[in-house]
């Protein structure tokens, strides 16, 4: 699923942070304390408003959220603590960081090869050393630098030790925000050097109450599947419509609810249909959280995500098929089935194919 032509706000020209006081608070809280750390690594699920609030304390420092200067601070002169976070946006700042013009905020992220004039899988050495040269220039506005990191995990192993760089050796008045939803995979030392800082999915009524202000046309059902799907990160739920995913999920549960007698001619269709189009993205993060569900339901001995009607009767079924062991081993096997046909440009309609086999050799074992 991309996001490159989202009709919701980026996260850079967001106003609103919905779900994520706790975290705002902490955030302010250690810039009242005048003791704020030079990397914060913000941790959870992509698409729940990690990036959104990183802009959001961006525009908030560059926009002067300081209240009293520390090397200014004498006698018993106490700071007037800054109440929120958020800024106009009428506000200057505001408008040049939703433009990608302010030049004390820069944001590292995956970039285009020149050579394919496609956006890369990682995040190359260059884009970090690009952004390094500018931390040797004075902050021209704010007297602070802002480095974002979107997300750390995409770093290639260049890219990280160059950033591990940085960390180890801060200029002054800058501040790190990496990003990331999956921290195992950044280097120890890396994570060392960071504040962590949390996001937890969203709940089911905001999730609700989002679903309804960025898809209004959107039948409630519909709207309850993709909220359902999502887990809690309403960036995957519009992705998700947005690339035809629920009709894809209804199809995948369909062929999923005859895998004992298995609809060959319907998983060829599904196979040659994501084939000519961009689908098999979305169709390897759908049957990756289905698979995900499934297993959780083989251990706890019941399912309690019901996304479309007659879902968890079916994965009940399919669970007490084999055991949890089994589907283990299977999960891990479907994963690296679809995680190669993305790295090195497999037949997609034939692992499409060898996928629903697995799945049918296991239930009919």
């Amino acid at each position: 699923m991309t996001d490159e032509d989202d009709d919701w706000p980026k996260p850079r020209a967001n106003a609103d942070l919905m779900g994520h006081k706790v975290t705002e608070t902490i955030l302010l809280d250690a810039w009242n304390s005048e003791r704020f750390p030079h990397a914060w690594l913000v941790t959870g699920p992509q698409g729940i408003g990690k990036a959104t609030l990183a802009f959001r304390f961006a525009r908030f420092m560059l926009a002067g959220g300081e209240t009293i200067d520390q090397d200014t601070l004498f006698g018993n002169a106490l700071p007037d603590l800054v109440p929120d976070l958020r800024i106009s946006e009428d506000h200057p700042v505001f408008r040049r960081v939703a433009a990608e013009g302010h030049a004390d905020l820069t944001t590292i992220q995956r970039t285009i090869n020149p050579d394919t004039k496609k956006v890369r899988r990682d995040i190359v050495v260059a884009d970090v050393r690009a952004a390094g040269r500018s931390l040797h220039l004075t902050p021209g506005e704010a007297g602070w630098r802002i480095i974002i990191v979107d997300a750390a995990d995409e770093m290639n192993p260049s890219a990280a030790n160059a950033i591990l760089k940085m960390l180890e050796e801060p200029p002054a008045r800058t501040v790190f925000f990496l990003l990331s939803h999956a921290p195992g995979r950044l280097l120890p030392t890396i994570r060392s050097r960071c504040r962590r800082l949390r996001l937890e999915p969203l709940q089911p009524d905001l999730m609700a109450t989002l679903l309804t202000r960025y898809l209004p046309d959107l039948s409630e059902d519909d709207r309850m599947v993709l909220g359902a799907l999502g887990g809690g990160s309403i960036g995957a739920a519009l992705r998700l419509e947005q690339s035809g995913g629920l009709t894809l999920y209804r199809e995948i549960m369909g062929l999923l609810g005859q895998l004992r007698d298995l609809n060959i001619t319907g998983v060829h269709a599904l196979g040659d249909k994501l084939a000519r189009g961009e689908g098999f993205v979305t169709f390897t993060w759908l049957l990756s959280g289905w698979m995900s569900r499934l297993i959780g339901a083989a251990a706890r001995g019941q399912n309690n995500r019901n996304c479309i009607p007659g879902e968890g009767t079916l994965m009940t079924t399919l669970a007490t098929a084999a055991n949890l062991a089994q589907w283990m081993e299977v999960w891990d096997k479907v994963n690296q089935m679809l995680t190669r046909a993305e790295r090195v440009n497999l037949d997609q309609k034939q692992v499409v194919v060898g996928v629903f086999l697995a799945l049918q050799a296991l239930v009919k074992a």
